[in-house]
């Protein structure tokens, strides 16, 4: 999770401060202290009630609407809430038994857009992933393909059968047979490897001096080089952008078309889901942790997912500070894990 912001309550305000929280998620209304009465489970007067919800709001973690005598969660409280105080209400084992089946098989672009989906479907949110590096898979076959004198398109195969095509400008005009030889000779000796370990051979020979290599190995190093530069293109898959639109919490128009246009682009939200990939476990993003103007009122729940010990990418929920944190974040877990295990077997070695 994000920084923490965990002022010292005793229980008391804590239970307080949780049962308001969860009754503000529940309902959207303003909570009283009459409510609080009724639903917190402590023997303390209505008066001592406010004198407490007073307190909480000194420290930043609770807000009075100017209409309304009850208060609503701060983002700090949000913080607060998710860090301390949530009593998390994980999938059921039924429910993940469904979740195995309908992320069984097909390949990583096919899981993918059935890991965004089940997020999107089940919290009724906006469900994204970050495609795999796709230097991070096993590379299967590769071809070359002459488009004009100074173009040539690399076609990459790798384990999952997924294929991704690279053009290339090489530093030297090469004959189809050239090309073809060139295949051969990487098809044989890299089979079986991921890109980035090829990426490291590659490299460490070209360190070597032009003259100790034979002329085919020095030409497939010359193209490999070119061709393994890492993409920085990585795709994101996005669902369930249109669900925001029926949220009251989001009823801004004009903020709400800039977080469209951050949909849009993709660009921002990849680099949100980019700085939780080597954090493990769940990491959440209240308002402005987003480091967006358009994002205040948006909370972001992540995970990373992984095969064979192997980060491969990011996936989430995106939706408003207000949602049902207790089932959102162990939702966003399970899928995160699902979706590893059903990426195994065969795309990773």
């Amino acid at each position: 999770m994000c920084a923490s912001f965990s002022p010292t309550l005793d229980s008391r305000s804590r239970q307080l401060l949780r049962t308001l929280i969860s009754c503000y998620i529940q309902n959207g209304e303003p909570i009283g202290s009459k409510t609080l009465a009724q639903q917190a489970g402590l023997d303390i007067s209505p008066a001592t009630i406010r004198n407490i919800l007073a307190d909480l709001e000194e420290l930043g973690l609770l807000n009075s609407p100017h209409t309304s005598a009850g208060r609503v969660p701060t983002a700090h409280g949000y913080r607060m809430f998710v860090d301390s105080l949530v009593q998390m209400q994980p999938p059921s084992e039924d429910d993940i038994r469904r979740l195995r089946v309908e992320m069984a098989g097909g390949g990583t672009q096919t899981l993918l857009g059935s890991a965004s989906e089940i997020l999107s479907a089940m919290t009724h949110f906006v469900g994204v992933v970050s495609a795999p590096r796709r230097e991070q898979f096993v590379f299967r076959h590769i071809d070359f393909v002459p488009l004009d004198a100074r173009q040539i398109m690399a076609i990459l195969i790798f384990a999952d059968n997924e294929v991704q095509n690279r053009v290339i400008e090489p530093r030297r005009v090469y004959e189809p047979g050239e090309l073809e030889r060139v295949s051969n000779y990487l098809n044989a000796h890299f089979i079986g490897r991921t890109l980035a370990d090829i990426r490291t051979t590659v490299l460490c020979e070209l360190r070597k001096a032009k003259e100790e290599m034979e002329q085919l190995l020095a030409h497939s190093l010359d193209l490999a080089s070119q061709m393994l530069v890492p993409n920085d293109s990585e795709d994101i898959v996005v669902t369930g952008q249109t669900r925001l639109m029926a949220l009251q919490d989001l009823s801004d128009m004009d903020r709400l078309r800039e977080l469209f246009e951050i949909f849009a682009s993709k660009r921002e939200i990849l680099q949100l889901l980019e700085r939780t990939i080597d954090a493990p476990g769940v990491r959440i993003f209240i308002g402005e942790e987003t480091g967006m103007v358009s994002m205040e009122d948006i909370s972001l729940v992540t995970a990373p997912y992984a095969a064979h010990g192997q980060v491969l990418g990011v996936l989430g929920v995106i939706g408003p500070k207000r949602m049902a944190y207790d089932r959102v974040i162990p939702l966003v877990q399970v899928v995160a894990q699902v979706l590893g295990t059903a990426l195994e077997p065969p795309t990773m070695p």
